[in-house]
């Protein structure tokens, strides 16, 4: 019996990195992940892999590792011996990353240098290929100069965060074309879960409609409203990310579902469902405004769908629905440990 796949996932204890995860593992992969050390615990995403009596938690491996760090990702690299590469580590808020460009840029777009240097690398010291599954988005379009948006379509980025995504994207193109790597790029629009980060304005709705549901809170504080977003199901987008390498040549895929609805939409959507009115508990604060703002998204996923056969199987008032009733649960949880006397953080709904 042959020895199983080794995956390699930056970023894993984000939401995308502990999706993907799970999906390698049903793959019979062995799945190895760089971690940032902290001073408390950061891998409470993965703590479903590691109670589902179906996934095999040993073949699930931990390395402290930094995207800052070359060294330490050769290092890595040279110990884990992948077969895959996906690289999803970044400092990836966009409007943190105006309060923070020169580290948002070092994580970003040097990250992804360094570990396609240390790809290389490998590779030549091994004989062993290494297949690249870059993390591009679709900030790095910003300004849209066409709707909607293709593989094809100029970038015009509008942020830090994007800049440096887009100097990982032809850093990854560039190392495709000059070295022959299989090296990869998803362009994924914006893709959300109940594992989504609270500081993420979908998740940080669908918190605040649980507590202002159970009395928690009242108001939730947003910035633009108007600001009109593709958004999936980060479950049905990491599927695509290993498609791409399995494909026999490397290629770059809007990963999207191609419909758009306002951040006003998705506020109205979540609070509709448990009753609410979203009038009664949104609040606009300029605080939460970027810089340079970012206005239409809406990706074309012809090519993911024709060449790859991939649909996303999640529309957004499912995703809505879904994040709704998670975030139900864990207010309720929260209230119950209030009533009881517990103290608990204070949420006010400036919370970002």
């Amino acid at each position: 019996m042959s020895d199983p796949k080794r995956a390699l996932i930056t970023g894993i204890t984000g939401q995308d990195g502990s999706y993907l995860a799970e999906f390698l593992l049903s793959k019979g992969y062995e799945v190895h992940g760089m971690i940032r050390r902290a001073s408390s615990f950061n891998t409470e995403r993965l703590d479903e892999i590691y109670q589902d009596p179906h996934i095999d938690g040993a073949k699930l491996k931990l390395h402290y590792g930094d995207l800052c760090d070359a060294n330490n990702i050769n290092k890595i690299m040279d110990n884990v011996k992948p077969h895959e590469v996906y690289n999803l580590g970044a400092q990836s808020h966009v409007r943190v990353s105006f309060d923070m460009p020169i580290y948002t840029a070092d994580t970003v777009g040097m990250g992804a240098l360094r570990l396609l240097e240390a790809i290389r690398d490998f590779m030549d010291k091994s004989g062993q290929e290494v297949r690249y599954y870059q993390a591009s988005s679709s900030e790095m379009y910003g300004k849209v100069l066409e709707v909607p948006q293709s593989e094809k379509t100029p970038f015009w980025p509008r942020s830090p965060y994007s800049c440096a995504k887009v100097m990982a994207h032809w850093a990854t193109v560039n190392f495709r074309e000059s070295y022959g790597m299989h090296a990869s790029c998803g362009i994924l629009f914006n893709h959300e879960s109940p594992r989504r980060g609270e500081t993420f304005v979908t998740r940080k709705i669908t918190r605040a409609v649980g507590r202002i549901k159970l009395g928690m809170q009242d108001k939730v504080y947003l910035g633009n409203l108007d600001a009109k977003r593709d958004w999936g199901f980060a479950g049905d987008y990491v599927k695509m990310m290993w498609m791409m390498l399995q494909m026999p040549e490397a290629d770059d895929y809007v990963v999207a579902t191609g419909r758009t609805i306002s951040v006003r939409e998705f506020a109205e959507m979540a609070f509709n469902s448990v009753g609410l009115n979203f009038d009664d508990h949104v609040e606009f604060d300029p605080r939460y405004l970027r810089p340079a703002e970012v206005d239409l998204l809406l990706g074309d996923p012809t090519k993911a769908k024709e060449k790859l056969g991939w649909e996303p199987e999640t529309t957004v008032e499912e995703l809505a629905a879904m994040m709704v009733e998670h975030d139900m649960e864990l207010a309720s949880r929260e209230k119950t440990l209030k009533d009881a006397g517990h103290k608990l953080p204070e949420f006010t709904g400036h919370d970002q």
